[in-house]
């Protein structure tokens, strides 16, 4: 069934990215990044359709994700890319208004809601998303601002195929586009937890059996109370909240949990 949930949002996802590119981007020539912007170049100055060109330009970096990324990921992405392609070709290619800034904002905005769903149910658009999932895994910097900077090429080259004024639009467009997946992907966001409890050993082994991380483990004794407890900390990324917020809960409902975000971790910390 999860399998089956994540394929539904992937699919209605790419559905809503295929509408707004036919919608808002294309009718005004105002791109969106990275290969998909590339294949746009090349849909509006050659007789293949965008979405054929976002088929053909993908395969080589797939492969490349496969490799790297997993073969879930890739089905998952391999999906995406052939629903949006599919979708392109029955939307109609046309403005829901004349003002071509109006759509460059608005399409950056659904597009970015749209890749924000996909990436956080374990797929991605193709082109630079891989590439930048892949890029992730070394570096900590929000994803969103990362697809931004290497999409930006295709402003230039925008800029030297159509116009300049698009190309800013293009800016503008794929720069909303990536402040919106870095409010939908949150893996980059680390908290940290700090539970003080009176059931330490078994809170800290039902953590351990369902978290990656380690955890460390401090004597307290309450100031009022002169009560001993035991404090665990450690430090998760944004969507493990999601799983300990229950665990806590059921184990030790009176537990004093502080959950806070952290600029930065260095040391022996895993990523994916």
């Amino acid at each position: 069934m999860n399998n089956i949930y994540r394929l539904i949002i992937i699919f209605a996802a790419s559905v809503i990215l295929g509408f707004a590119f036919n919608m808002f981007l294309l009718p005004h020539e105002v791109l969106t990044g990275g290969v998909t912007g590339l294949a746009m170049v090349f849909g509006l100055l050659l007789p293949l359709n965008t979405g054929i060109w976002i088929i053909i330009l993908n395969i080589p970096i797939l492969i490349l994700g496969w490799l790297k990324l997993g073969k879930m990921f890739i089905g998952n992405s391999v999906f995406s890319v052939l629903v949006t392609s599919i979708s392109m070709q029955y939307i109609p290619v046309q403005s829901v208004t004349d003002d071509a800034l109006l759509s460059a904002v608005f399409g950056g905005v659904i597009a970015g809601i749209a890749v924000g769903f996909i990436i956080k149910y374990y797929g991605s658009t193709g082109g630079f998303d891989v590439v930048s999932l892949m890029l992730i895994k070394k570096w900590d910097i929000p994803l969103g601002g990362l697809i931004f900077a290497l999409n930006s090429i295709v402003v230039f080259i925008s800029g030297f195929v159509f116009a300049w004024d698009l190309a800013l639009y293009t800016m503008a467009s794929i720069y909303i586009t990536g402040i919106v997946i870095d409010r939908i992907h949150t893996r980059h966001i680390k908290l940290s937890l700090m539970v003080v409890t009176n059931k330490g050993d078994e809170l800290k082994k039902e953590l351990l059996n369902n978290l990656v991380r380690g955890i460390t483990v401090i004597e307290g004794k309450g100031a009022y109370s002169n009560t001993r407890r035991e404090v665990l900390f450690t430090v998760i990324s944004r969507y493990e909240l999601a799983i300990v917020r229950p665990i806590i809960y059921e184990i030790d409902p009176e537990a004093f949990v502080s959950v806070s975000e952290t600029m930065e971790v260095m040391g022996n910390f895993r990523r994916e």
